[in-house]
């Protein structure tokens, strides 16, 4: 096979074992700081570690290729600093979005940029050993004459699930796949590490990332990143919620927060899936099903107005293949909900904000992708 997983390697550098919170500093210092990069001062100062602290891990990094100079600068007083950026291409790691219908994946480097991509269709009632044979062709398929180190392959999925241990839950439409260990069947069977997350989970962690300045080149209305806290709802083959708060993913005691579709709004309403009735997931599929866009726009912004008054977020992003073909629709019908719900409250300061999320088609492979990369860089623990 033309790729190489480095963590098994005797050469070049153990990118997962650089995951000491000194270097972690450093590292993302230098991600954020671009090609310009910046200078060995500049990370002291930033980090708050001594200059031959800094010094010894710029060297290491700097030995492992995953650093560079890039230039100098002028000082105020003496010779011009050596200025240092990252190496991209040093490491990669592959993100896998399983969902229902279809499986995308992603292969991008440090920054997170997306180098390769691959999407095809995919039933993921297939069975599990069909399902993790197709997935595992797929990114063989896109790693075939890439010639990279990979850190491994992030996968995110419809939960719920265990992501501590990646062993899946009874998903929603597919209870088949209760107990099934995804993390060790894909990792078994690539001989890479795998990590598992949810969906909405990944997606909200590579937005998370992208807005504290990573290089993954998405777009979306969020330009100068999302706050500290925000909650992503993803709304495609069905509906669910990934939770950031206070920066850092939140998944849970049992890693099963964000079961967002499944609150139940109507207690005498159609079945879900799940085997309650008047779910929001159930109500927002129906009325899209049945061309009524903006009652399902409402629906979702009840349930956004439920989670905002229990979270107190900042921010609402709305994502997945049913938001971005009627984007405008589903901004408009969520914002007017969380605006009436904080005029009978009396909130001061206005509505929290309703934006599309950032990321597009592939927001939750990238978002899979940042399961590897992010904490390499003290991002994504959570």
């Amino acid at each position: 096979m033309a790729y190489v997983n480095r963590t098994n390697t005797e050469s070049g550098v153990n990118l997962l074992a650089l995951r000491s919170h000194n270097a972690a500093l450093v590292l993302d210092l230098l991600r954020t700081a671009g090609e310009g990069g910046i200078s060995r001062l500049e990370l002291a100062e930033r980090t708050g570690l001594t200059p031959q602290a800094v010094s010894k891990i710029t060297a290491r990094l700097r030995a492992d290729g995953l650093a560079a100079e890039a230039g100098r600068r002028a000082s105020t007083g003496g010779k011009p600093r050596t200025v240092l950026r990252l190496v991209p291409e040093a490491g990669h790691a592959v993100g896998l979005h399983l969902d229902r219908d279809e499986v995308t994946v992603v292969l991008c480097d440090l920054t997170g940029a997306v180098v390769a991509e691959r999407r095809v269709p995919l039933d993921l009632g297939a069975g599990a050993e069909a399902v993790v044979e197709s997935a595992a062709r797929e990114v063989e398929a896109l790693l075939t004459g890439a010639g990279v180190s990979v850190l491994g392959v992030g996968v995110a999925l419809p939960g719920p699930l265990d992501h501590v241990r990646g062993v899946l839950h009874r998903v929603t439409g597919f209870p088949e796949w209760d107990g099934f260990p995804l993390r060790d069947a894909l990792a078994g069977r690539l001989g890479v590490p795998v990590v598992v997350d949810k969906d909405t989970n990944a997606a909200a962690l590579g937005i998370a990332v992208v807005g504290s300045g990573s290089g993954s080149g998405t777009t979306g209305d969020v330009p100068s990143g999302p706050p500290e806290s925000f909650a992503y709802l993803h709304l495609g083959t069905g509906l669910g919620a990934g939770l950031v708060i206070g920066g850092g993913v939140h998944r849970g005691a049992r890693t099963g927060a964000g079961e967002f579709g499944h609150q139940v709004i109507q207690l005498d309403g159609p079945p879900c899936g799940c085997g309650n009735r008047g779910c929001v997931e159930a109500l927002c599929l129906a009325a899209v099903d049945r061309g009524a866009v903006g009652e399902a726009a409402r629906v979702l912004g009840v349930g956004a107005a439920n989670l905002v008054g229990l979270l107190d977020i900042d921010l609402v992003l709305l994502g997945g293949r049913t938001v971005a073909a009627h984007q405008e629709a589903f901004v408009r019908g969520v914002g007017a909900v969380l605006e009436e719900r904080a005029r009978l409250e009396g909130v001061d300061d206005g509505a929290v904000p309703v934006r599309v999320a950032p990321g597009g088609a592939r927001g939750v492979a990238e978002g899979a992708a940042q399961l590897l990369l992010a904490p390499l860089f003290g991002r994504g623990e959570g």
